[in-house]
């Protein structure tokens, strides 16, 4: 591994934004040094020297809601295919990402949790997994969108126990009116898993109450859950209204409309929004249709659905999620990118090494161009990703 040093870069992410253009050195996996204006000479060497021209530099993208891209996904159980997935999503500006399952049978998601928990242990020359984001299956049935009625269940105390062994799981969706949640959110806080809201009937007051006992993230807000009505706020007004956890958003402008972002953005604040893709296996392919739990489904207009005009999950990428919301928003990247990076690196429990650019942080990064298209990717010190893929300068492990 060739130990980098960026230069004349804009730098975003780092603990205080910099009068001008700086720099930023890399030893091993992590981040050594970063300052305004030229590098220290002393730097230079046994370095890979990266001239930016002004080009962004900021904390790679970490997506905790991803299905699956280029043919495979998560509930395939299948290693090669998470790791084609890695490959994909690292093209994308991702520099760590959660798998995440849909609600099925138990020998199924096992399995799939399996393979997770596997590949966190491979170099996968692409993103990092870092674990699975468990979708269901204790959800609402009420609520289940794109989820197969079918596996919907309440909550089993000893399948939970199996599923939370794995050692795979750091995030997981449940209804928090679902019989049996409350205990289920107890044991993840002991294990140090994030409990997400989602797929619920919920009211107001069933989300506080999850909140309080230690919920910290919303999932696809808006999408699959009690709406805001003004006498019964629902799950929406509490993602508007209470404090304390992220709340994730598809920014497809398929799934919520530009302005409810807007809202969302405003209500919660920069600093408790996740973007995330919700994508699937057609993600990253020319296919238009296909098959889902048994299901047919087909790709038009940038969306995924079943025959009957149901969304299921998303095409979307990180970094057109980010330009979307750069472009509705009207902030700057400067200002916008926490929603990337730093919070859902807190969602995923790795905001100890990454999300942010900081010295002896995980040297995660990427580069955008001044049109917010990824021109580098870097994983852990490692050039993953070069726009255009003809240069020859990626490292090896």
């Amino acid at each position: 591994m060739t130990d980098l040093l960026f230069t004349d870069a804009q730098l975003i992410g780092i603990p205080h934004p910099l009068p001008g253009r700086g720099w930023l050195a890399t030893s091993g996996r992590r981040i050594e040094a970063f300052g305004d204006g030229d590098p220290p000479a002393g730097l230079r060497a046994g370095r890979t020297v990266l001239p930016l021209g002004g080009a962004f530099l900021l904390p790679g993208f970490i997506d905790v809601h991803v299905h699956g891209a280029v043919g495979s996904e998560a509930m395939d159980g299948d290693v090669p295919g998470l790791l084609a997935m890695s490959a994909f999503y690292a093209t994308r500006g991702v520099t760590s990402f959660l798998p995440t399952t849909w609600t099925a049978d138990r020998a199924t998601t096992l399995a799939a949790l399996d393979a997770i928990a596997a590949a966190t242990a491979l170099d996968s020359g692409g993103a990092r997994i870092l674990g699975a984001h468990m979708e269901g299956p204790y959800l609402s049935s009420a609520r289940c969108g794109a989820q197969d009625p079918r596996h919907i269940r309440e909550v089993d105390r000893d399948e939970a126990a199996a599923f939370l062994d794995t050692g795979a799981v750091r995030l997981i969706t449940v209804a928090p009116e679902t019989a049996g949640a409350d205990d289920l959110l107890d044991e993840c806080r002991r294990r140090g898993v994030t409990v997400s809201v989602g797929h619920t009937d919920a009211t107001y007051e069933q989300v506080a109450a999850a909140v309080s006992r230690g919920a910290r993230h919303m999932t696809h807000t808006y999408n699959a859950m009690t709406p805001l009505r003004h006498r019964a706020p629902g799950a929406v007004g509490a993602a508007l209204a209470l404090p304390g956890f992220q709340a994730e958003v598809i920014a497809d402008e398929v799934h919520v409309h530009p302005a409810a972002v807007r809202a969302l953005l405003r209500a919660r604040g920069i600093d408790e929004v996740v973007l995330v893709t919700d994508a699937i296996r057609p993600t990253g392919t020319s296919t238009v249709g296909g098959q889902l739990q048994g299901r047919a489904v087909a790709v038009r207009d940038g969306a995924v659905r079943f025959d009957d005009g149901q969304l299921v999950g998303s095409v979307l990428t990180m970094d057109l999620a980010l330009r979307n919301v750069l472009r509705l928003s009207g902030l700057p990247l400067s200002e916008l990118w926490p929603v990337v990076s730093r919070n859902p690196a807190f969602s995923a429990g790795v905001a100890d090494r990454k999300g942010r650019l900081a010295v002896g942080m995980d040297a995660d990064l990427v580069v955008l161009d001044e049109d917010h298209q990824v021109v580098r990717t870097v994983v852990e010190g490692r050039t993953v990703h070069i726009a255009g893929d003809s240069a020859d300068e990626r490292t090896t492990p």
